[in-house]
């Protein structure tokens, strides 16, 4: 369900965005024209890492939007949500996107927003993926097709070497049968792996924010309708714009951007959003390459026959890095 921000909210609560950068930002607007829409819907979901759409409201308005929703979303059906026009925007992690960009979904990936999500916490008695051939391995809300990457980078084959547990029913949480010594290991996205670490459960044996392959690419990815973009190219460029300067924002403010999120509804701890923002290199936009990403996923994907598309095909299909690459030399740190 769309929610809208107001005005007096808007108003009663301390401005992330100072006005030292105002004027580089009036120029850009002037040379671009006018919006061709000023209302702009965004992705809500509790992921902590997604902060920069989640407190990027000021900065949308200073591009000159003035009808900002965020729309309810879970994380499973956050690239449908797009397809749909539900929402304009979203921040998603390639291994959920990709797949429904092979299967025909409207999906423009405009830029990549940071890397490092998902830890992988396991028992004192396993050292690595390896051994977890033989184990029981619990998923909340993380993608099982990521696990199933990750064991075939060493060899297993997650479909007969690994048990699985998911939150099939509601009343089923495989990270508390983790923190309670239940299962063997348990794969989470912020705020679990927050949460496992205030419980004192298990130790990480994996985590895409430093180990290689997987923290040479991005995590989180921006997302947009492929129409929408094609229909408000100027809108287009000036939402990116503000999404990317509040990876910024969470970077150099980090404990601001913390209270902020508590403060709009978009996650209840304070301590776990912090220790989040902390961890996440969201200054690091500018690094990594987005097609470089599409690719590894995509190649990773296909090779695992969860995609029958090229690596080649996908990025084709669905990559737009024309604003993005204005706006790194627009944005320079």
């Amino acid at each position: 369900m769309p929610i809208t921000l107001t005005r007096r909210r808007f108003l009663t609560t301390p401005p992330l965005v100072g006005v030292a950068g105002l004027a580089p930002l009036l120029q850009a607007l002037a040379a671009e024209g006018s919006l061709e829409t000023t209302t702009v819907q965004l992705s809500k979901d509790f992921a902590i890492c997604e902060a920069p759409l989640d407190v990027a409201y000021e900065l949308l308005r200073a591009e000159g939007f003035t009808d900002i929703r965020y729309v309810d979303t879970s994380a499973d059906e956050v690239f449908a949500a797009v397809a749909r026009r539900k929402v304009d925007f979203a921040l998603d992690f390639p291994v959920l996107f990709v797949p429904a960009i092979d299967s025909g979904e409207p999906i423009t990936v405009l830029a990549g927003v940071h890397v490092g999500c998902f830890e992988l916490f396991a028992r004192d008695d396993v050292r690595s993926i390896a051994d977890l051939r033989g184990k029981t391995v619990g998923l909340k809300a993380s993608p099982p097709a990521l696990l199933r990457l990750m064991a075939a980078q060493v060899g297993l084959d997650s479909a007969k070497d690994i048990h699985w547990l998911t939150a099939a029913e509601p009343s089923f949480n495989p990270l508390d049968l983790f923190a309670e010594g239940k299962i063997d290991a348990f794969l989470g996205f912020p705020p679990e792996p927050q949460e496992l670490r205030a419980r004192r459960a298990g130790h990480v044996i994996l985590s895409t924010a430093v180990d290689r392959p997987w923290s040479q690419y991005y995590c989180c990815m921006v997302l947009a309708n492929r129409e929408w973009v094609r229909e408000y190219p100027v809108a287009t460029k000036r939402a990116l714009r503000a999404i990317l300067k509040a990876a910024d924002l969470c970077a150099t403010d980090p404990m601001r951007v913390a209270r902020r999120l508590v403060d709009g509804g978009f996650t209840g701890r304070y301590d776990y959003a912090l220790q989040t923002l902390n961890d996440i290199p969201y200054n690091d936009w500018r690094e990594y390459d987005a097609e470089d990403t599409l690719r590894f996923y995509a190649l990773r994907l296909h090779e695992a026959g969860l995609i029958k598309s090229s690596p080649n095909r996908i990025i084709a299909d669905s990559a737009n890095w024309r604003f993005l690459n204005e706006l790194k030399r627009e944005l320079k740190a």
